[in-house]
């Protein structure tokens, strides 16, 4: 499982398992828990680089980020371990 902490939103860790490039789950800790389970729902059995194609970018109101911007970013991160 990787472990990713979060920044500048209100959930504070995404755990995430995939076999080869494809997402098996995706579960945040913390946050808005109707939007990110359908979020986690949505990238399950998703390529990773279509999911992060998706998320990347996505603000949330005034920040410059957001849960799906941060899982963009935690896919990449976990694709270049």
């Amino acid at each position: 499982m990787f472990i990713y902490k979060t920044q500048g939103v209100c959930s504070t860790e995404i755990h995430i398992e995939t076999e080869g490039d494809i997402i098996k789950s995706v579960e945040f800790i913390k946050g808005c828990p109707g939007n990110l389970f359908g979020i986690s729902s949505l990238v399950k059995g998703m390529n990773i680089d279509s999911a992060i194609e998706k998320l990347q970018g996505i603000k949330c109101g005034n920040k410059d980020t957001s849960c799906p911007d941060q899982l963009s970013i935690a896919l990449r991160k976990l694709k270049n371990k």
